[in-house]
């Protein structure tokens, strides 16, 4: 093991698509770019291009999306099945949890870290 795969095994899914299309990817944040790596040849960018909507997962939308109420305010419509899964992530401070609407349809739930979190930001202007 790698000590990246260490820290990974110990800290969770960080870095992961860990709901919905795409689950158990990686996802990397290289030179700006922020992508989920499909596989060796396939990666899907993560920027205004291909993104329709995202919504970071708070506890605050993870009570919402599993009692039902203010399901609104959560955007079932954009979290779907995989909202009910947000509660099941880590509740570590230095991840994000960011559900993701792809223009072409597809949904996915990401956990990351802040720094990938604030490129994915920036990638999105």
């Amino acid at each position: 093991y790698s000590s990246e795969t260490k820290e990974e095994y110990i800290m969770g899914a960080k870095n992961r698509v860990i709901a919905g299309d795409y689950m158990g990817k990686s996802v990397t944040g290289v030179a700006g770019a922020v992508q989920i790596c499909v596989d060796f040849k396939t990666l899907i960018p993560l920027d205004k291009f291909g993104v329709e909507s995202y919504d970071v997962v708070t506890e605050d939308t993870r009570k919402s999306a599993a009692s039902g109420v203010a399901r609104g305010a959560v955007g079932a419509a954009l979290l779907g099945p995989v909202g009910m899964l947000a509660g099941l992530s880590a509740k570590n401070k230095s991840t994000v949890t960011i559900a993701i609407r792809f223009k072409d349809g597809k949904n996915s739930l990401l956990e990351v870290d802040e720094k990938i979190y604030k490129k994915f930001v920036q990638s999105m202007f």
